[in-house]
């Protein structure tokens, strides 16, 4: 028995919807992450970009358990002198829920060129409605 090695040029790409709503944010992102690299597939390989196409709706209704809408905090730089930023997630689920789920699955996406590819294949939408309907994305349930 032989072991499948896919190519790049081999790989057919589906698209798959996750519907956030209610759900933990760390259970969406993994879900995201798993089907952004292909190991949800039989013939994954890791030296090959075999990922799909991930859409996530309603961001906005993502759940953090615990106290981490108060502890959590996002930190960023600016680039200049002092130029140090934090957010809590409070305020970044009030303003930007979209980015709150897209940080989660590029922390869990490997950190090179198959990861950035990956990640270029992902959409979030905090509400229901999502532009790729023509694409026909099966949906994923957690």
């Amino acid at each position: 028995m032989s072991t499948t090695m896919l190519k790049k040029e081999t790989v057919e790409r589906k698209w798959y919807v996750i519907d956030a709503a209610g759900k933990t944010l760390g259970k969406v992102a993994v879900a995201a992450a798993t089907i952004l690299n292909g190991k949800h597939r039989p013939e994954y390989t890791p030296h090959v970009d075999c990922g799909e196409c991930v859409i996530v709706i309603n961001a906005g209704k993502v759940v953090l358990t615990g106290k981490k809408l108060d502890q959590k905090i996002h930190y960023h730089h600016t680039g200049y002198i002092g130029g140090m930023k934090a957010v809590k997630y409070r305020t970044l689920m009030a303003t930007k829920p979209e980015m709150a789920v897209e940080l989660a699955v590029k922390g869990m996406l490997p950190k090179n060129t198959i990861g950035d590819n990956s990640f270029g294949r992902l959409k979030v939408y905090a509400g229901a409605e999502h532009q790729q309907a023509a694409q026909m994305p099966i949906p994923v349930e957690l």
